[in-house]
């Protein structure tokens, strides 16, 4: 498959829960309901030279704070390979704002390392971005900043799903905070049980949605109440979107109404799609185990065509979460070629560069999260 069907793919920033109920009939399931989840098996023990990666990684963050509380990094859009800026970093830190999502997707790589808000050697840096985050929340509950749109708020959700409880002074700003975003995501879900760029809209995709579904999996399961018929109707968007026959059956359309609609799929799609299954707590892998084939075998095309272009950090964000969750043959093999990329790749400063997207905060970050999933810090990554 040419790497070329991964214009279908959008720059976002992160999620994935442990199973608990959505409310009577959801499809977050739990006790005797739920699916099992398969036990992920395979090279995934810890490793000297990982935990120091992580420890570099997280250092060049940390010291890129910005005065705000939180990071910056370029807004903008894709078209096939490109990423159009419509407000730079350099724009950003003049107003003295950051970039949401980016925000996010650094806090979640300092907690899945381990680090609390209340306690640590990054302990302040995590405060510092709790206040960014939730200062930043709009009237309507929406959590937004630097040309930031949903996708960014999806991830901010989620990092307030995740530090929630973790920081017992803050609980009850963290807790309003958190249960406003909640209900501004299931209000803007639209006609046909999904999301787009913007809020309240008539379009959708299938990459926007499995931001929002995880996000509120995330809040579902640290105890914030969700809607059992919002998730559902994901759950039937998702299945929707699958590809009925052809050489790609059982994989993933990345639209399903509008303009191109049923033209694309993709490595990041793919993944995508079998993760928000997982998020819902469905894991029959007869539902999507041609979409897992195809995440699986498409990496090395990823990695060689886009090293360090969005789609290559977007889409193993996804795919780590997706082959992570089933274990067996497809993660070991994957996961062994992941990890040797990203310890080649990092620079000598720490960092990850990304060269189309949001930036280097952007890929440092996901680097980071991305070598820290076996380790099941960050409850999202628990089986």
């Amino acid at each position: 498959m040419r790497v070329a069907r991964l214009g279908a793919a959008v720059v976002a920033l992160l999620g994935l829960a442990a199973v608990a109920p959505a409310g009577p009939g959801g499809s977050f399931r739990s006790g005797d309901e739920k699916e099992s989840a398969p036990a992920p098996r395979g090279d995934d023990e810890p490793l000297p030279a990982v935990d120091a990666a992580v420890a570099r990684g997280l250092k060049w963050l940390v010291g890129h704070q910005e005065p705000c509380g939180g990071w910056a990094g370029d807004s903008g859009h894709k078209q096939e390979d490109e990423y159009f800026v419509y407000q730079s970093a350099a724009q950003s830190r003049a107003l003295g704002q950051a970039q949401m999502g980016v925000s996010a997707l650094a806090g979640l790589a300092l907690l899945a390392d381990g680090q609390l808000p209340d306690r640590g050697a990054f302990a302040e840096s995590l405060d510092r971005l709790i206040t960014y985050v939730i200062s930043r929340q709009n009237d309507f509950g929406y959590l937004e900043d630097g040309g930031s749109r949903m996708y960014s708020h999806s991830f901010a959700t989620l990092f307030l799903a995740e530090v929630y409880g973790m920081c017992p002074r803050r609980h009850d700003e963290v807790a309003r905070a958190l249960g406003r975003a909640v209900d501004f995501t299931q209000k803007a879900q639209n006609e046909h049980g999904a999301w787009r760029y913007q809020p309240f809209t008539v379009e959708d995709d299938l990459s926007v949605t499995v931001c929002q579904v995880q996000a509120l999996r995330a809040a579902r399961d640290a105890g914030i109440p969700v809607s059992a018929t919002c998730i559902d109707r994901v759950v039937e968007y998702v299945r929707e979107s699958r590809i009925d026959e052809g050489r790609l059956a059982g994989a993933f359309y990345y639209k399903i109404h509008g303009r191109a609609a049923r033209t694309k799929t993709s490595f990041t799609v793919n993944a995508a799609g079998v993760t928000s299954l997982h998020s819902a707590g469905l894991y029959d892998e007869r539902e999507y185990g041609a979409a897992l084939d195809c995440v699986a075998e498409w990496y090395d095309d990823l990695s060689r065509s886009y090293p360090d272009h969005f789609y290559f950090w977007y889409g193993n964000y996804y795919a780590a979460q997706a082959l992570f969750t089933e274990g067996g043959a497809r993660w070991r093999r994957y996961w062994q070629a992941l990890r040797a990329d990203l310890l080649a790749r990092q620079r000598d400063d720490g960092r990850w560069l990304n060269d189309v997207g949001p930036g280097d905060a952007f890929a440092t970050a996901v680097a980071c999260l991305l070598l820290r999933v076996p380790a099941q810090y960050l409850p999202i990554f628990e089986k």
